[in-house]
């Protein structure tokens, strides 16, 4: 079973051992390291994984559940 976390001003967490990102066309990227994060700010240059930049870009994406 897989965990998505949405991290204050962050990323995507995504923490389980099933999982697997595909890109439009159903092509599986290589997942390198664990847990996967997902960039949320749109500025890394390793989209559509994380690499940090939103701390340098002070994204801000505070969004909580309802």
């Amino acid at each position: 079973m897989a965990e998505i976390k949405v991290r204050e001003n962050g990323p995507y967490l995504i923490t389980g051992d099933d999982v697997t990102v595909v890109d439009w066309n159903g092509n599986a990227y290589p997942i390198t390291k664990r847990p996967v994060a997902l960039c949320r700010c749109g500025a890394s240059a390793n989209r559509p994984f994380c690499d940090g930049t939103h701390r340098t870009i002070d994204f801000k994406g505070s969004e909580t559940a309802r």
